[in-house]
Formats: C-alpha cells, structure tokens, sequence
C-alpha cells in the first residue's frame, strides 16, 4: 500500500514538472479587452454598437390572473459596428423573452419579444429583463409592470 501511494506521488510530481513549460503561456500583452478594470478607451467606445431602445417599460395595466401578455421592445444600432445580443435573462420564469439571432448592422433595427404569463400572480408585478450584448455598458434592463386581478 506505502509502495502504491509512493508510485502515485511520484507520477503527479513528474505531471506538475512537465507542464511548466512557459513557451506555451498567454501573456497580457496578446489580449484585447476593451473594457479592463481601467475603463474603455474613447477610440473603442466610438467604434462600438450602441443599442438605443424607443423605451425600456412597459405597463400591460390590468391583466387577469392566467392570461398571456407580450410586448415587442424596438431598438436601433445608432453605433459603428454589429451589435450582437448574446441574451436575454428575465428576474421570473413567468416572464420570457426572444431575442434576435443575428447580428444588427449599423443604422438596422432590431425587436425584443417579452413575454408575460400571469398563472399563479396576484397584484403589482414588477419583473426585469436583462439584456446582455457587446455595448458599453454590457446590460440594459428593460422593465414590464402589470396589474394582476383574479378572474
């Protein structure tokens, strides 16, 4: 048993000493991130996709409990290059949404679909969906409110 743990030491030492090699090391300097700890520079964020939204809220007012609502969030690329939505994360699971698959081109326009299902809801509802793409800042919050009432 002592020859076995021994043998087992032996193999993970000389594992660790072969994977030292520093020819294969990514140093800082082969890396591009805009937006470092340091901020963003002004050149980049000029170049950047901008995603402008003809608004962020949405109030659906009354809504019986069990019904099914949606709204469709329009924006624009006012920026320099292809914005690219990765996606889309709602604060409830009775709120989704569909983003668009492909790139918007500068000047091209875009819609976010939301939607609401208000099964087991009662009241104020105040969810939020996060909008995550390649823009400065990252996210962009969008905001639906509704006004449950039971049947």
């Amino acid at each position: 048993m002592r020859n076995k743990h021994l043998i087992i030491a032996l193999l993970l030492l000389l594992l660790f000493t072969m994977c030292k090699n520093k020819n294969n090391t990514i140093g800082v300097e082969n890396i591009h991130n805009p937006a470092t700890a340091e901020g963003i520079s002004e050149e980049d964020r000029a170049n950047m996709p901008v995603i402008t939204f003809e608004k962020t809220t949405h109030d659906f007012g009354p809504v019986i409990q069990g019904e099914r609502v949606s709204y469709t969030f329009k924006f624009n690329n006012t920026g320099k290059s292809n914005l690219i939505i990765s996606s889309t994360n709602s604060t409830c699971g009775c709120t989704t949404s569909a983003p668009p698959q492909a790139p918007i081109k500068p000047g091209g326009t875009g819609e976010i679909k939301v939607m609401f299902d208000s099964k087991l809801k009662n009241g104020i509802v105040n969810n939020q969906v996060l909008v995550a793409a390649n823009t400065y800042p990252a996210t962009t919050l969008l905001r639906i409110t509704a006004d449950v009432k039971e049947p």
